[in-house]
Formats: C-alpha cells, structure tokens, sequence
C-alpha cells in the first residue's frame, strides 16, 4: 500500500466484514509518531487465527488464498522502526495498533485520508463510525450517530452528505495542525 489512508481503508474494511456495528478509529500524531488505532465490535478472531493474521499467506476469506492487508501494515510500520500490535477476542472485537515514525524516508506519505474517511462511511452506512484525530494539543472528533442525528431523514449516502463529511474532515485536520492534510 502506498500511503497511510489506504492502510486505514483496509483496516476499517477488515472490522466491517467482522460484522462490527461500531469501529472506532484513532490517529494520535505528534512530531516524530503517528499511531493508528482501529477497534471495533465485530466477531473477533481465535488465538489460531490471531497467530496467523500477519502470515501473507494465510486469510479467513474464502475468495482469495492470500492477506496482505495486515502483512503490508506490519511491514510499512516496521520499516519506519514502528510496529503493528493486534489484540483479539472472540466474539468482542478486534484492536489493531500501528505506529509509524515519521521521519524515517521509508514512511508512507498520508494519501487522501478526507475522502477515503468519507467513502468509508458511504460504503458501509449502517455502521456506527467514531473517528477521533489528535494532533498535539488539538482534538476533534467525528461520529457519524451524531451527524445521523443531525440529517435525520437524509442518508449518509447521499452524495452532498458524503461530500460535506470530506470537506469537514479535511477542514478539521487543517485546523489541528495535522500532517494528514498536506
């Protein structure tokens, strides 16, 4: 993968497949780590299988013989001297931490974290998103129960909807001094 929002993608997806009804995404930035954390209420995995999940060769989908979402994660952190730890539980969830340093050459730029955030949720409406970004001192926080609440009628599919949630998120990120955003 060659940026960080694809990485976030792929994680979020992993937790929607896992039948979440909530995921909870974290990104924590400070001058030298970002740490992504990405928890969610799905089915979890077994001891067997959270042994295996970084193995590229080994996946529980049954359409494809390999995984390398997790793998690629594991290999893009360890590159920048970060790592990727992942607790499980089944039927609680799945934790998946990444941190990255990011002054290492080797660290993936950001890629387009607004508008994957914002296709992510138009993909999978029906769950319940908690997106919270730290940037030093500053804090914001989106979740999409909230803007729900606020459209009431009005589905978080729709196109003006998915372009306000773009536009908000990376207008929140320039004002937290995030390096998400350049």
């Amino acid at each position: 993968m060659r940026d960080l929002a694809s990485h976030l993608l792929d994680i979020a997806q992993n937790a929607t497949t896992a039948k979440s009804s909530q995921v909870k995404i974290t990104i924590e930035e400070s001058p030298t780590i970002v740490k992504i954390t990405i928890q969610d209420n799905g089915i979890g995995m077994s001891e067997d299988v959270l042994c295996r999940v970084t193995d590229p060769f080994f996946t529980s989908r049954t359409t494809r013989k390999v995984g390398l979402g997790i793998p690629l994660l594991q290999q893009n952190s360890r590159q920048t001297g970060g790592d990727v730890h992942i607790t499980s539980k089944p039927g609680k969830g799945t934790q998946v931490e990444a941190q990255f340093i990011t002054s290492h050459i080797d660290c993936p730029p950001w890629g387009n974290w607004p508008q994957v955030f914002a296709l992510l949720i138009a993909g999978h409406p029906e769950v319940h998103f908690i997106y919270t970004h730290r940037c030093q001192q500053n804090q914001f926080i989106i979740d999409t129960n909230e803007i729900r609440h606020t459209l009431e009628e009005i589905p978080l599919t729709h196109p003006k909807v998915i372009g306000f949630i773009k536009t908000m998120t990376r207008e929140l990120l320039n004002e937290s001094g995030s390096a998400a955003c350049s």
